[in-house]
C-alpha cells in the first residue's frame, strides 16, 4: 500500500513538470513568432513594400455617410426603374448574366366548347447582365492630407460623377432600345408633346401609370415657358417661372437633364424590306444541332434589307408601309404604322445586308399562327418583298426617352475586395440597392494615399415596346 501511495505521489510531480514544461514550450514558440513577425515587419517597411492597415478615421466614416446620403438623392433615375436584387456569388458562377422574364399576354375565343384550345403557353424572357463598373480614383499626398476639406470635396465630386453614370446609364439605355418613336416637327410647347407619346402608348395598350419622360434641358425650359405664360392653372404658372418646373403633365413625370442621348439623323436612302414573309414566331427557347437548349431574347429580330445609298446605322428610328402596330391586348389596329429601331448591324456595313430591330415583326399572318405568335402579335401584318423603310429622325438632336417602369431594369451588383490586407474598405447601400464601395490605401514610400469610389451594375430595357423616344425639330 505505501509503495501504490510513493508511486502516486511521483506521477502527480512528472505530471506537473511535463505541464510547466509544455507552457514554457509554447511561450517561446509564441516569442520566436513575435520577434519573427517584428524582424519581417521592418524590412518590408526598410524597403517599401509594407502594406499598412489603412483604417479610416472616424471623420472620413461621417463624411462618407453624408457622400452615400447625396449619392441616393443624385441618382435620381434609379428611382424609376425597377430594381431586379441578385446574388453576388450566384452571378459570378453565371458570368455576370440572368435571364428574367416578360409579361405574359392571354388570348381569349369565343363560344362555350373550348376543347381544341387547350394549348401550352409560352413564357419569354430577357438577360439581364452586369455590364457597367465606374470608379473614380485619386490620389492625397502627405501635405494634402493636411487640409480634410480637400478630400471630402473630391469624394462629393466622385459621387457627382458616379451617380451621374448611373443616370447616363438608364437614359441611354433607354433611348438606344425604346421602340416607341413620337416624331415633332417643332420645337416643344407643352402639352400637346407629351400627350403624343401617351396616345402612343395606350393605343398599343401600356399600362397607364409609372411613366416617366426625360426632357432635355433646352426642352425642358421650353416647356416651362409655355407653363409659365398660362393665366390659371393653380400656382403652377407661378412655378414654372420662379424654378423651371414642369412637372406632371399628360401622365408623365418630367424631368430635367443635360445629358440625354443625341442621335445623329439618318443617312440610308431608298431603304426598302429585301424579301418577303420577315416576321419572328416567339419562342421560349431553342434547340441546337448538339441537342442543346438555350433561351431565346424575343426582343429582337434579324432584317433583310436593300439600301440604295448612305448607311443604316444603330440607332435610326423607322416604319415600314403596311407593317401596322396593333393594341397588345385587344389586337386591333390602331392605324398608325408601327415603330422600329435599329440595334445591330449583323451584315452589309450598314448597307444593304442585315440588321437586328427592335420589336420584332409578331404578325401572327402565316397560315397557321402559333399560339405564341397569338399571344404576342404586335402588328397587322407582316412587310412585303419592296416594301418602303422610311427614317424618322431626319434631324440630328437631343431625344427625350420615356418609359414605364417595369420596361426597364437595374442590376445592383458588388465587389468583395479584402478587407484588413493593407486595404480599408467603406461601403453603404442605398434604398434602391446600390452599393457605393470606397476604398483607402497608404505608401509608405512618399507617405501619400490613394482613394477610390466604385459602383458596379447593370441596366436593360426588358421590354421595349413599353419605351420609347421623342423626337423635336425633325423634318
Amino acid at each position: 500500500m505505501k509503495k501504490l501511495i510513493i508511486a502516486a505521489a511521483c506521477a502527480a510531480a512528472f505530471s506537473g513538470i511535463a505541464a510547466r514544461v509544455e507552457r514554457h514550450l509554447r511561450a517561446r514558440t509564441r516569442w520566436v513568432h513575435l520577434n519573427l513577425g517584428i524582424a519581417m515587419h521592418n524590412t518590408l517597411g526598410q524597403r517599401g513594400l509594407l502594406l499598412c492597415a489603412n483604417a479610416f478615421s472616424k471623420e472620413e466614416k461621417v463624411a462618407f455617410d453624408q457622400v452615400l446620403a447625396e449619392f441616393e438623392d443624385d441618382a435620381t433615375l434609379s428611382e424609376h426603374v425597377d430594381i431586379h436584387r441578385t446574388d453576388s456569388t450566384e452571378m459570378e458562377r453565371s458570368n455576370n448574366t440572368i435571364w428574367v422574364p416578360q409579361p405574359y399576354i392571354a388570348t381569349s375565343y369565343d363560344g362555350v366548347d373550348q376543347s381544341s384550345n387547350f394549348n401550352g403557353i409560352t413564357q419569354l424572357s430577357v438577360p439581364l447582365s452586369i455590364g457597367y463598373s465606374k470608379s473614380v480614383p485619386w490620389t492625397m499626398t502627405a501635405a494634402e492630407l493636411n487640409d480634410a476639406l480637400q478630400n471630402d470635396n473630391f469624394a462629393k465630386s466622385a459621387r457627382q460623377k458616379l451617380a451621374s453614370d448611373i443616370n447616363v446609364a438608364c437614359s441611354n439605355v433607354a433611348a438606344l432600345y425604346g421602340s416607341l418613336v413620337v416624331k415633332r416637327t417643332g420645337e416643344p410647347t407643352g402639352y400637346d408633346d407629351v400627350a403624343e407619346a401617351d396616345a402612343l402608348m395606350n393605343e398599343q395598350g401600356v399600362m397607364r401609370n409609372d411613366r416617366l419622360m426625360l426632357l432635355h434641358t433646352r426642352h425642358y425650359n421650353k416647356m416651362a415657358s409655355n407653363l409659365a405664360q398660362r393665366a390659371h392653372m393653380a400656382g403652377k404658372p407661378e412655378r414654372a417661372y420662379e424654378t423651371n418646373f414642369v412637372g406632371r403633365v399628360a401622365g408623365f413625370d418630367t424631368f430635367e437633364a443635360g445629358y440625354t442621348y443625341s442621335l445623329a439623323a439618318a443617312t440610308g436612302t431608298t431603304v426598302t424590306v429585301n424579301g418577303a414573309a420577315q416576321r419572328h414566331v416567339p419562342a421560349a427557347t431553342s434547340t441546337a444541332a448538339s441537342g442543346e437548349t438555350s433561351n431565346v431574347d424575343n426582343r429582337f429580330q434579324n432584317l433583310t434589307i436593300a439600301v440604295t445609298s448612305g448607311t443604316v446605322k444603330v440607332g435610326d428610328a423607322f416604319t415600314i408601309a403596311g407593317v401596322y402596330a396593333v393594341h397588345h391586348i385587344t389586337k386591333q389596329s390602331t392605324g398608325q404604322l408601327k415603330t422600329f429601331r435599329v440595334t445591330a448591324i449583323v451584315s452589309g456595313l450598314g448597307g444593304s445586308g442585315v440588321v437586328q430591330i427592335s420589336p420584332p415583326i409578331v404578325s401572327a399572318d402565316g397560315g397557321a399562327p402559333t399560339r405564341a405568335e397569338q399571344q404576342y402579335q404586335n402588328v397587322t401584318a407582316a412587310p412585303a418583298n419592296g416594301a418602303a423603310i422610311t427614317f424618322l429622325n431626319t434631324v440630328a438632336g437631343n431625344v427625350a426617352p420615356f418609359w414605364r417602369k417595369d420596361a426597364m431594369r437595374l442590376l445592383p451588383a458588388r465587389y468583395s475586395p479584402v478587407e484588413n490586407a493593407g486595404l480599408a474598405v467603406m461601403r453603404g447601400t442605398t434604398k434602391q440597392g446600390i452599393e457605393l464601395l470606397m476604398t483607402k490605401q497608404g505608401a509608405i514610400g512618399d507617405l501619400s494615399a490613394k482613394f477610390r469610389m466604385d459602383v458596379r451594375f447593370g441596366v436593360a430595357c426588358v421590354q421595349p415596346e413599353m419605351a420609347g423616344v421623342e423626337l423635336f425639330n425633325q423634318i
